[in-house]
């Protein structure tokens, strides 16, 4: 290897290991002309920043090592507490049994102060998808998910129905030029805004690198069941938003964000993992300690992931409605995947995770869709504090993606689409109508916990192919 002997590599930090052997091999193959010193150097570098060389082409497995060893240095040994915080389910005969049970493990988790599980609800990863963990001086990335700050938002615009009939041609091609879906690309302009300057990605190493790919990917969306809607909305009397009562054309979307999100929940749901070890059953909900570095690093980069979502809406909801022309007259917005400091009912403080769940404080607006056939309800919130301040996100799934693709025929979602008249753009069996739960028994079920501020009607639908 170059001119280093393996005693030198001892001194650099490369003793006996699977790190040596990976040197080794990566070094005499790709660095064979390089010098002694550059080689000596670099290998340091590496052993000390192997932050900085996670994504390297070639000392990225090197990099890997270090990080593994850097994140398993210290751990803690948790176990499951025998009798579990409080939680109240809202519409359990919507819910499978399996997802009521991995709430409930969650809830004996050492940290676990208080939890919620809203109707929408299916299993998920870690914690289920429409679950709420309120949790003392904590913070699990699994119980926020991969896709950080997903959210939707809704502009309201100054048309109705008429305008919809005569210019659906323009805003289907809005839908088509201005949205992009999908793991990677982009819409093929440079977009800029604010979010994308924040002093907030130099925090880190590991936000640094993220930085270009998040500048790439504004304004676009994920796969699955993402989407930007061209809709009719209507408002009841005496809405939340002080307009009249009547139809409105708006504009919604869904998505969170992006690579930039999925990145950071990957990262430190490592680090937590490697730091917080918990039964085998509950190894995903490992957390991470407010005070400790770790744990603010995740919540400052999940703080930025939620901007940069916003920010995502913003580009999307001004790229479309600038190619049609059309003023928006009010905006509601909201994250279902995120974590908030919070002040529980008893007057103590909470770190209140929602994955797939709502904020819905007394007062708080925010939209909770259906299906691209069903609507999407316009709410308000009660503040519950049994619901940790809480409501659905969607409708929720009673189908898995595989089922709902073994189960409908493209033809027969064709008829389906025909049917509430409504125009696919992209799209795929797997987000098929029937593949979700009926929004309007969701909402009974959790009318406590909600106002109806409006309802909003599908009628031109863009999402990703997949």
């Amino acid at each position: 290897m170059g001119n280093l002997s393996l005693k030198e590599l001892d001194k650099l930090g490369y003793g006996k290991s699977k790190v040596r052997s990976l040197a080794v091999t990566i070094v005499s193959k790709h660095y064979k002309h390089s010098s002694k010193q550059l080689i000596a150097s670099m290998l340091q570098d590496v052993r000390h920043n192997p932050e900085q060389f996670e994504k390297h082409e070639l000392l990225g497995k090197i990099a890997a090592c270090f990080l593994d060893q850097k994140e398993t240095r210290a751990f803690s040994t948790f176990e499951l507490q025998e009798t579990p915080a409080p939680l109240k389910v809202y519409g359990a005969k919507h819910i499978e049994g399996s997802a009521i049970r991995q709430m409930e493990n969650a809830m004996r988790l050492p940290v676990a102060v208080q939890g919620a599980l809203m109707p929408d609800a299916h299993t998920g990863f870690g914690l289920p998808i429409g679950g709420v963990l309120a949790t003392k001086n904590a913070v699990i990335p699994y119980a926020i998910g991969v896709d950080i700050g997903c959210r939707m938002s809704l502009s309201i615009l100054d048309e109705g129905d008429h305008f919809l009939k005569s210019h659906a041609f323009q805003m289907k091609t809005a839908l088509r030029e201005f949205t992009h879906f999908g793991m990677e690309g982009h819409l093929g302009f440079v977009q800029e805004h604010p979010v994308l300057d924040s002093p907030d990605f130099q925090a880190t190493e590991f936000l640094k690198r993220l930085q270009h790919k998040a500048a790439r990917q504004i304004g676009s969306s994920g796969g699955g069941n993402h989407f930007v809607e061209f809709g009719i909305i209507e408002l009841n009397e005496d809405n939340a938003l002080k307009l009249p009562a009547k139809r409105y054309m708006a504009l919604l979307s869904h998505s969170g964000s992006r690579g930039l999100g999925a990145s950071i929940a990957q990262h430190y749901t490592r680090i937590a993992m490697n730091t917080c070890k918990l039964p085998k059953e509950a190894q995903q909900l490992a957390w991470l300690d407010m005070k400790s570095e770790a744990g603010q690093e995740y919540w400052l980069s999940m703080s930025l992931a939620g901007a940069y979502a916003k920010a995502c809406h913003e580009r999307i909801h001004t790229n479309v409605l600038n190619a049609v022309g059309l003023k928006t007259i009010a905006r509601v917005e909201n994250h279902h995947n995120f974590a908030w400091k919070d002040t529980l009912e008893d007057g103590s403080e909470a770190i209140i995770h929602r994955k797939g769940a709502t904020p819905a404080h007394c007062g708080e607006l925010g939209i909770i869709p259906g299906s691209m056939t069903s609507p999407a309800y316009l709410v308000s919130g009660n503040g519950v504090a049994d619901a940790l301040f809480s409501t659905s996100h969607g409708a929720g799934r009673a189908m898995s993606r595989q089922r709902a693709k073994e189960n409908t025929t493209s033809s027969a979602l064709k008829k389906i689409l025909s049917a509430a008249q409504v125009t696919l753009i992209g799209g795929s069996v797997e987000e098929n109508p029937l593949a979700y739960k009926n929004i309007d028994e969701v909402i009974a079920s959790q009318k406590e916990l909600i106002r109806v501020q409006g309802r909003f009607s599908p009628k031109i639908v863009r999402m990703n192919k997949d």
